[in-house]
């Protein structure tokens, strides 16, 4: 990913519940709409009752409405964007694994 990518790009923070079937519902509403995931990142939190999902997506005027579409998905709990995480975080958190 180049430098004009990275800076073009957006992270979603979703917090869902943890459970089989989960990101395959999220990444499933992506693709029926033709838009890229470029990064994944889920870890389980609450006592592995829920997970948190940070998503980093390509700038998009359906920014907007694929977050009040994920929003209408039973298993989703919370979104936001995470405006205060780097652009460049998941090239960094790639290289430390």
């Amino acid at each position: 990913m180049n430098a004009s990518t990275i800076a073009q790009t957006h992270i979603i923070d979703l917090r869902v519940r943890n459970h089989p079937g989960v990101m395959s519902h999220i990444t499933g509403l992506f693709a029926r709409r033709a838009f890229n995931l470029e990064a994944i990142l889920c870890v389980p939190v609450s006592g592995n009752d829920e997970s948190r999902m940070l998503l980093l997506v390509n700038d998009t005027p359906k920014l907007e409405q694929i977050e009040r579409q994920l929003a209408k998905l039973h298993d989703v709990l919370a979104v936001r964007q995470r405006t205060d995480l780097p652009p460049d975080y998941f090239e960094r958190l790639g290289k430390s694994i």
